[in-house]
């Protein structure tokens, strides 16, 4: 193998250019230094360390989380023609004799390991006889205690630095904030090691997020959403709970979309293979909770959609991050209501961890309610908060594209702080409301509720607009939720100058589900792509990919990317030296798959004949 990287790139991945600031990043590795990289999902990240493994003497050791991310990388790069390998719980011990063989051997450039596996003491003793060209430690946020992934094998890492002191070491990951960043550096010892950090924007993602009244409405909006939207894409939705993705799936199924769960209740061979119905097959919608996602390769999911607040906009990043990995357009949509903060707030409080890490999880709340409530851009506001200026909207979030509206909310807040006031501070939202609506119950009777002065003084308002006002004040934190009752609302000193009239407050209007029908959809703008002819020609392509993969028992994009496929839409090549120049295309893939596509693409175009089979280089 010809040790350039550029030439790796080239012949083994088929790309022409490398992206900011891959080269850097590849030259600081090749030279024999630390790297620390921080690049969005679907930035290119593993061919910051792909590359210089396989260029370099020895064998690349990966460090990855979870077995399906080995799995899918080492299918990729097999089909690419890299020598590459995994050790986890999967092989038998056969398997695992042959593979430390080979890496003893050097005939490996990628070795994929658990943290788990190689902390073991056998482990490390192998790697001390084999020639290493690198450590890459993948998901690197996992050593963050105070991150949503945190996984504790991942602190013993700084021993890789302690026992290989002359290897090369890049830690890698798409999601840390500041304080993160300096955990890394400091639990895996890269005090000295050369950091870059690439722009978090992801423009081909569209941001969206409104308000559901309850679980009803969110599951209705949701499939009006995917069917008009949507039909017949790959896509996540997320859920908070266990319960709600068994019944999200199910009903979703019984309106003929292929919709799947998955979460760390069901049985593990379930999961395996609801997984990979998703990851082998298109048009496969997974209901989940955040165990699943991490480490899923698949680069044409066109949403994820979220029915519950997430817990973090590092949370929400990470798992929105999951779209649209191909570039092309895709949405990241979500719904959430008054529940999800209520529920996320006594979660948070209830929770068994120290008084530092709830300071921490009450900011990093905090800042994804201010993301749902704002009435700016959304992406400066998610740019913002992982240190990173935008310097004017970005035109595609539904702030910048319907922009919300905004009420002087002053005197209804009066009314509703009023409320929990004088009714004891210790009922809930519903009870609340019906007490500003003057109903007529016997609970409001039997606590002579019915004669306070703000009884019936909220009738402008229907209930969904009373409960968005109360949402709008908890997330804002002027109400609290009492954890020690029963979750009644209560005043918090932020409520005071609001109460005396000595401060004003704008509240975000709430739009109407149905509304939203002014913008051109993601699927509109990425139908405009295609003419007639194209869409036959592409629907083709993709019948033959999926064919091939069935053959070769790996998903679809290890044959090649959509991007790949739509390239090969515009320039329609006709041989195997015009394929050659397509993005994606490497020696090894213009081998195994050339003449199919050019079979199909003179198919359909209306040529007949064989491709000629010569050298591309020719």
């Amino acid at each position: 193998m010809n040790a350039d990287p550029l030439h790796i790139l080239r012949s083994v991945f088929g790309y022409d250019h490398f992206r900011a600031p891959q080269e850097e990043v590849i030259g600081t590795l090749m030279a024999g230094g630390d790297a620390l990289v921080l690049m969005p999902t679907g930035g290119g990240k593993s061919l910051c360390f792909q590359i210089p493994a396989i260029a370099r003497s020895g064998t690349g050791v990966v460090v990855s989380p979870l077995i399906a991310l080995m799995h899918d990388q080492v299918a990729a790069l097999t089909q690419a023609g890299v020598r590459a390998a995994f050790l986890n719980s999967t092989l038998t011990p056969e398997e695992t004799r042959a593979i430390e063989t080979r890496l003893l051997r050097g005939d490996l450039d990628l070795l994929y390991v658990s943290p788990e596996r190689l902390m073991l003491e056998r482990t490390l003793d192998l790697l001390a006889r084999a020639t290493l060209a690198l450590f890459a430690i993948d998901e690197a946020h996992c050593v963050s205690q105070w991150g949503h992934d945190f996984r504790p094998e991942y602190i013993q890492l700084s021993v890789l630095h302690q026992r290989f002191p002359h290897v090369p070491r890049i830690a890698l990951t798409a999601t840390a904030d500041e304080p993160t960043r300096r955990e890394i550096v400091a639990r895996l010892g890269l005090e000295d090691a050369r950091v870059f950090i690439s722009s978090f924007d992801r423009p081909n993602i569209r941001y969206r997020i409104s308000q559901s009244g309850d679980g009803a409405s969110a599951r209705d909006q949701l499939l009006r959403f995917i069917r008009a939207e949507h039909a017949g894409d790959s896509g996540i939705v997320y859920c908070l709970s266990r319960k709600r993705v068994n019944e999200i799936a199910a009903w979703l199924a019984t309106k003929g979309l292929t919709a799947l769960p998955y979460h760390a209740g069901l049985a593990a061979e379930v999961r395996a293979a609801n997984q990979s119905h998703f990851l082998n097959e298109e048009g496969v919608i997974i209901v989940a909770t955040i165990a699943f996602g991490m480490g899923i390769d698949k680069p044409n999911v066109r949403f994820v959609a979220h029915l519950n607040l997430p817990k973090s906009v590092e949370a929400y990043y990470q798992e929105t991050g999951r779209a649209g990995r191909d570039g092309l357009p895709a949405d990241a949509w979500m719904v959430y209501g008054l529940q999800d903060v209520i529920t996320l707030r006594q979660m948070l409080e209830a929770g068994v961890s120290d008084d530092a890490h709830k300071r921490v999880e009450r900011h990093k709340l905090d800042a994804m309610l201010g993301l749902c409530e704002l009435t700016t851009c959304r992406r400066q506001a998610l740019l913002t908060y992982f240190g990173e200026d935008l310097s004017k909207p970005c035109g595609n979030c539904d702030t910048c594209l319907e922009p919300p509206e905004v009420w002087d909310a002053t005197v209804l807040a009066q009314k509703a702080l009023s409320c929990a006031h004088r009714t004891g501070q210790k009922f809930g939202v519903n009870y609340l409301i019906d007490v500003l609506l003057g109903k007529s119950n016997d609970r409001i009777r039997h606590f002579g509720h019915d004669r306070l002065t703000t009884y019936g003084i909220g009738k402008e308002l229907g209930i969904n607009e009373w409960r968005g006002v109360f949402r709008q004040l908890i997330s804002r934190g002027l109400l609290t939720v009492d954890l020690e009752g029963h979750g009644g609302l209560r005043l918090s000193d932020l409520s005071r100058p609001v109460l005396r009239g000595e401060e004003l407050l704008m509240l975000r209007r709430d739009a109407l589900p149905e509304r939203s029908k002014k913008v051109k959809t993601v699927r509109a703008v990425r139908a405009a792509f295609f003419q007639d002819a194209d869409r036959r020609l592409w629907e083709a392509l993709r019948v033959r990919r999926l064919e091939l993969a069935r053959e070769q028992g790996v998903p679809p994009y290890v044959v090649f990317h959509d991007t790949t496929l739509a390239e090969m839409v515009e320039h329609r090549p006709r041989t195997l030296k015009e394929l050659a120049h397509i993005s994606g295309v490497g020696e090894r893939k213009l081998a195994a798959y050339g003449a199919d596509f050019i079979d199909v693409i003179r198919a359909m175009t209306g040529e007949s004949g064989k491709p000629e089979h010569i050298n591309p280089d020719s």
